[in-house]
C-alpha cells in the first residue's frame, strides 16, 4: 500500500507522466507526423507535386529536367509539406481501349469493315505528364482519333483487293502513329491490334457482278432480293 500511495507523490507521478508521454509520442505522434510529411508512391503509380491544387512547373532546367516540366514523384517514399506542396497520383498501368468498327475504303476501291483496339500507358517524365495531366481532356478520344486516322490512311494506300494480315497491318499502324501519340497525348502507344476485317456486302455483290460481266454474262437488272443475292455471293466466296 505504501508503494502504491508513493506513486502519487510528486516525484513518482512526474516520472509516470513523462514515461507515458514518451510512449504516446512514439506510438501515436511520430506515425501521424510520418504519415503527414512522407508520401509513399506504390508500384504502378506516379505522382506530380502540386501547390494549391495546381501542378508545380519547373522554371529552369536542372540536371535531366527541362524548364516547363512538372515535378514527378516515382515509386518510393518522398517528403511532402502540406502547406507548401502536395501531390496528385497518376495511374501508370497499361490500359486498353477499343475503337468502334469502321468502314474503310482501300486504294483499289474496296470497302472493308475493320475492328481495332490499342494498349497504352502514361510516360513517367516531367514533359509527358504535363501534356497528359494539363493539356489533354480526353486522352483515349484524342489517341483514338490519331490511331484511326493512321489506320484509314494505310488502308487507303493499299491498292490490292485484300488487306494484309492483321498482324502486319497492326504493326504498320503502330509504327505510323506512335511518335505522334506521345507528342500529342503524353502516353506510350504499346500496341495496336486489328481484331478482324471483312468486305462489306455491297462491295462483295459489286465484285460478283463485275466478275460475271467479264465472263460474258449479260446482266440486265439487279436481283430483286438483295438479301438472297448477298447470301449467294458469300457462299460462292
Amino acid at each position: 500500500m505504501e508503494t502504491i500511495t508513493s506513486l502519487f507523490g510528486s516525484g513518482g507521478m512526474n516520472s509516470l507522466i513523462k514515461t507515458g508521454g514518451a510512449v504516446l509520442t512514439v506510438l501515436l505522434v511520430v506515425p501521424a507526423l510520418f504519415k503527414l510529411l512522407v508520401v509513399t508512391i506504390d508500384e504502378g503509380e506516379a505522382a506530380i507535386r502540386t501547390r494549391n491544387g495546381r501542378p508545380i512547373i519547373r522554371r529552369r532546367a536542372r540536371g535531366d529536367h527541362e524548364a516547363g516540366d512538372v515535378v514527378v514523384l516515382r515509386p518510393g517514399s518522398h517528403p511532402v509539406f502540406p502547406i507548401l506542396a502536395w501531390y496528385r497520383r497518376v495511374d501508370t498501368r497499361v490500359r486498353s481501349t477499343d475503337l468502334p468498327a469502321r468502314q474503310l475504303t482501300s486504294g483499289g476501291a474496296r470497302q472493308h469493315l475493320v475492328h481495332a483496339s490499342f494498349d497504352w500507358r502514361p510516360v513517367v517524365t516531367g514533359s509527358d505528364l504535363r501534356v497528359f495531366e494539363l493539356e489533354v481532356v480526353h486522352v483515349t478520344e484524342r489517341t483514338g482519333n490519331i490511331v484511326g486516322a493512321a489506320l484509314r490512311d494505310l488502308v487507303a494506300s493499299y491498292d490490292r483487293p485484300d488487306l494484309p494480315r492483321n498482324a502486319e497491318l497492326s504493326e504498320a499502324v503502330l509504327t505510323a502513329c506512335a511518335d505522334r501519340v506521345r507528342e500529342a497525348c503524353g502516353i506510350e502507344l504499346l500496341s495496336v491490334v486489328i481484331t478482324g476485317d471483312a468486305l462489306t456486302d455491297g462491295y462483295l455483290l459489286a465484285d460478283a457482278i463485275a466478275g460475271r460481266s467479264t465472263a460474258g454474262d449479260e446482266l440486265t437488272a439487279l436481283p430483286a432480293d438483295w438479301g438472297a443475292a448477298v447470301s449467294r455471293v458469300r457462299a460462292a466466296s
